[in-house]
C-alpha cells in the first residue's frame, strides 16, 4: 500500500524534529515536493525559512539534508531525528560538489 501524501508529510515531520513544519506539493511532474520550514527562522523577506528551492531536487532525502545542514548551522544543539543522517548528507553534498565542479580532491 502507497503511503497518502499526508500520512508522509506526518512521517517527514517527526524526522525534522520540532522546529520544523513540513508540506508536501505536487510538482508539475505529479512528483511530491518537501517544503520543510523552520518555525524560528525567517528570511529577509519575513517569511519562513524552508528547504524549497525551483529547479532542484525537491524530494524527501534533498528537502531533509538541506534541513539537516540549517539545523546544524543555525540551531546547533537541537535535537531531531534525522540528524542521525547527517554524515551521509555530508557525503552527498560532497560528492555533487565534486560532480559540479568536476574536481576530485
Amino acid at each position: 500500500m502507497v503511503a497518502s501524501r499526508s500520512a508522509r508529510a506526518r512521517k517527514a515531520g517527526v524526522e525534522a524534529g520540532p522546529l520544523s513544519r513540513v508540506r508536501i506539493e505536487v510538482g508539475p511532474d505529479d512528483s511530491f515536493v518537501y517544503r520543510i520550514a523552520c518555525t524560528a527562522c525567517t528570511t529577509a523577506t519575513g517569511s519562513a525559512w524552508s528547504t524549497h528551492r525551483r529547479g532542484e531536487n525537491n524530494g524527501y532525502l534533498a528537502a531533509m539534508d538541506r534541513w539537516s545542514f540549517h539545523l546544524v548551522e543555525k540551531h546547533p544543539g537541537a535535537e531531531a531525528p534525522c540528524l542521525v543522517h547527517l554524515p551521509a548528507a555530508q557525503q552527498r553534498l560532497h560528492e555533487s560538489r565534486e560532480q559540479r565542479d568536476g574536481s576530485t580532491d
